[in-house]
């Protein structure tokens, strides 16, 4: 269950940065509201999860999470170019998440 809270932890991360990229330093109120709501919400998880998972690993992972699905939504979204290697890095990105799981879960 904490792997699930913890992958959700970092949906929310990628949430409340996007929220607060669109919130234009806090002037428009629903980005803004969005950003505290799913904030709030990420690090509660996050929080939650590390009563289980070691903090260095939880924190990657959820760091990770939120940065790789952050980009990606730029790039959906016309804010970030698309590029190979913008992609590559993002595969690696999220190869090393999958990594940090596979070892967490071998000890």
């Amino acid at each position: 269950m904490s792997w699930i809270i913890l992958i959700a932890s970092g949906v929310l991360e990628a949430v409340w940065a996007t929220a607060l990229g669109k919130s234009e330093g806090f002037t428009k109120l629903w980005p803004t509201v969005i950003f505290g709501g799913a904030l709030a919400l990420s690090m509660a998880g996050l929080a939650w999860a590390m009563r289980e998972i070691p903090i260095g690993t939880a924190y990657a992972v959820w760091v990770g999470i939120g940065a790789a699905l952050t980009v990606t939504w730029a790039m959906i979204s016309g804010d970030a170019s698309v590029s190979w290697v913008r992609i590559a890095l993002l595969v690696g990105l999220i190869g090393c998440i999958v990594g940090l799981k596979l070892v967490d879960g071998a000890q």
